[in-house]
This record gives C-alpha cells, structure tokens and sequence, in this order.
C-alpha cells in the first residue's frame, strides 16, 4: 500500500479507470458478437447491427481501450462479413 497521498490518489483513479475500460471493451465485445450471430443466422437486422458494432469499436479507439489500427482492422473485419 502507498504512503504517499498522491499515490494512494493514484490508485483510487487506476481502479475507476480500469473499470471504466473493462465495461468499454466489453461493449464493443458484445457488440461484434451480436453482428457475428446475426450474420451467421442470416438475420434481417444485420445492417443495424452492423452500424452499432462500428459505432462501438469507434467508441472504444476514442477513449483509447482499443488502437487506431486495432480498430481499423475491426471495422474492416465487420465489414467483409457484412458483404458476404
């Protein structure tokens, strides 16, 4: 345990922001998973699907969980399986 007032600070804001960045990048997890299935299924609401995985994986680079090519790739991913 820190003896410093700004460290013991410190910990207190890492522990926030981890959580913060876990529920994100579960979102963005679901989010896929969820287009996944729905491509799988041939589904009809793929499209909005599709849109709001996106949506979160752009969210996700934004708040730094994810790197700008990271997310790039994600996208590009959704996107081929979209097209099929």
């Amino acid at each position: 345990m820190a003896n410093i007032k700004s460290a013991k600070k410190r910990i207190k804001v890492i522990e926030a922001k981890t959580l913060q960045n876990k529920a994100t990048k579960k979102a963005y997890k679901e989010a896929i998973k969820s287009f996944e299935k729905a491509v799988k299924e041939n589904s009809n609401n793929k499209e909005e699907l599709f849109k709001e995985a996106v949506s979160f994986v752009d969210k996700a680079w934004s708040k730094g969980v994810l790197a700008k090519n990271t997310a790039a790739r994600k996208k590009a991913h959704l996107a081929k399986m979209l097209a099929k």
